[in-house]
């Protein structure tokens, strides 16, 4: 735990100042909208779990980053992964990795969203999933780090497991599990939590 600290604390000013952020973006648990050609989907992140991670998918939101994307990786029973690539399968630029804080007691659970990352710790940057099973095998363990979990999904879980059952095969660089008909993300905004949303 110690080496999360001392990294964190060595890259707070890799993410911008919530003052700068829109209000509704500065709330403990700000909701996203996600816009896709398969549905609409709203998630409510989780700032004082994954502050690092939360206020970092907030900027790439802000900066319109995932407008035009798709899910690249789709396995059903597992997970839908995105914010990487276009229709036409560019890569997207990103800033700078993060730290991984995927010891925050949050789980890899159905509905949760979370931070793709390459083999090392801390190398997640702009794509995400979201798991459509429980994929408690991404969590931590005392022997290895693993995939940080930062919101949950309140809308549209029914549209996460219709794209989850799209037709996969190969598609630009992919060998595998890319949706033979694009499944395009559109617009991603942060907007007004519900009355009703809680933690």
């Amino acid at each position: 735990m110690n080496r999360f600290l001392l990294a964190a604390a060595l890259l707070v000013g890799a993410v911008p100042a919530a003052a700068e952020l829109p209000i509704a973006a500065t709330l403990p648990y700000p909701v996203v909208e996600i816009e896709t050609s398969a549905g609409r989907i709203v998630l409510q992140l989780d700032r004082p779990r994954a502050p690092i991670t939360v206020e970092n998918f907030i900027r790439y939101v802000l900066d319109e980053q995932y407008d035009g994307t798709i899910f690249h990786r789709v396995i059903d029973g597992f997970v839908i992964q995105g914010g990487g690539y276009d229709a036409d399968y560019r890569e997207r630029p990103t800033r700078d990795e993060i730290v991984n804080e995927s010891g925050n007691g949050l789980s890899n659970v159905i509905g949760t969203i979370a931070m793709a990352r390459h083999t090392e710790p801390h190398t997640a940057t702009a794509q995400w999933y979201i798991n459509v099973a429980d994929n408690v095998r991404l969590d931590p363990s005392a022997r290895r780090w693993g995939y940080t979990v930062f919101g949950r999904v309140i809308e549209g879980l029914e549209i996460i497991d219709r794209i989850a059952q799209v037709q996969t095969g190969p598609g630009g660089p992919f060998p595998s599990d890319v949706p033979v008909e694009p499944v395009v993300i559109t617009a991603v905004r942060v907007i007004d939590p519900p009355e009703t949303s809680t933690e």
